[in-house]
């Protein structure tokens, strides 16, 4: 647990690779080694100077067992302590985080990655289910996402046409984002029209892409003398939903609340209202609705109305993870995103926030959820 009166724990400095569909002539290491040689410049710290290296990937689509094996020499993770966290970066976060804040260490490195495109991501989602029930009735990420819809639109008297707020505005988003392949929405009528799973369309499903993001976290001692405006961990949490898609409440997502309650207690007992940003991860526009209202953002059901308001400029300013989901590394680039707009660094001035919202999500639809909060002083 993060102490904050005893043990404070930064962001000192985040940077990650550009996110694309397919980075043909760029192997893990040289995405990795990007992202964590910008996370230190202009830090003074040295590979050297790193207590230990968590980083977050996934066998399954590096396509070998402890694939990270490979990439320990451009994690600089050689000679140190290295754990792997097969899930999301922003568990790997949570996990560093707490060694920090618990004494056992002052400089941490924290590494997410993937290629989606070298993987079936078809396979890799499915994969996840139980092999007896789930998998032989055809279910998948696209047809959970769409049975999800279904019942949510229904419950929110919403049309699936209401939804294109939710994919445009993200869209958008990430065409102004130079850290995300994207020159602009689509002008495609099958992208924006054509059932994928109905009633949802492909604008309406998270893309995958190829990156890396690396998170330096340092104590506070460390944070003032290599930083010049460190982002402050004030709370996290992280909850599990039943496996069976059929076990689960299908119209909200309990374990994101439970997530977002946890981070909200430790950070001092703030709320929603308290945060001027929020960055999120979603696999579909009805998974980001209720994302936002399972976080107390919007009342259940009315998360749409987040997108018809001025206000929505707070939420996912990055473009967020329908654009842009490098699968494993989806949460962390949201840490980084955020983290880099409260400190105000070259490319990230649009708007001036002072307390963040960081989500992630992880698992077959959305089963698993992680929420830190973070402030600048």
């Amino acid at each position: 647990m993060i102490d904050n009166t005893q043990r404070r724990v930064a962001i000192a400095n985040s940077a990650q690779s550009l996110l694309s569909p397919r980075h043909s002539n760029r192997q893990h290491v040289d995405l990795i080694s990007e992202a964590v040689a910008g996370a230190l410049l202009g830090t003074g710290v040295r590979i050297d100077d790193i207590d230990f290296v968590i980083d977050s990937g996934s066998d399954f689509l590096d396509g070998r067992s402890i694939s990270n094996c490979g990439f320990l020499g451009a994690m600089g993770a050689h000679h140190k302590e290295e754990s792997r966290v097969e899930e999301d970066g922003l568990w790997a976060l949570g996990y560093a985080a707490d060694k920090i804040a618990g004494g056992s260490a002052s400089i941490g490195l924290v590494i997410a990655y993937s290629k989606p495109s070298e993987s079936s991501i078809d396979n890799f989602w499915t994969g996840l289910l139980d092999p007896f029930v789930q998998r032989p009735v055809g279910l998948d990420h696209r047809s959970a996402a769409g049975l999800t819809a279904r019942q949510y639109l229904a419950a929110a008297e919403l049309q699936a046409a209401d939804l294109r707020a939710v994919s445009e505005r993200s869209w958008l988003g990430a065409a102004r984002n130079p850290r995300v392949e994207a020159d602009s929405p689509p002008d495609d009528d099958a992208f924006w029209r054509d059932p994928v799973a109905t009633p949802l369309s492909a604008s309406d499903l998270a893309r995958p892409v190829d990156g890396a993001v690396a998170v330096l976290v340092t104590s506070a001692d460390v944070a003032d003398t290599v930083s010049e405006a460190p982002v402050w961990l004030t709370g996290h949490g992280s909850a599990i939903d039943q496996h069976f898609l059929a076990s689960r409440e299908q119209t909200a997502l309990p374990a994101a609340r439970a997530a977002a309650q946890s981070a909200l207690r430790m950070s001092g007992g703030t709320r929603a209202g308290d945060y001027d940003l929020v960055e999120l991860s979603a696999s579909s526009t009805v998974g980001e609705l209720m994302v936002l209202e399972a976080l107390g953002f919007a009342e259940q059901y009315r998360g749409i109305e987040l997108y018809r308001s001025p206000g929505a400029a707070s939420i996912n300013p990055s473009g967020g993870a329908l654009p842009a989901d490098p699968i494993m590394a989806t949460g962390l680039v949201r840490a980084h995103e955020a983290a880099s707009r409260l400190a105000q660094k070259p490319g990230f001035l649009e708007g001036k926030a002072r307390r963040a919202m960081v989500h992630g999500a992880g698992g077959f639809a959305m089963q698993n959820h992680c929420v830190f909060t973070m402030e600048v002083d």
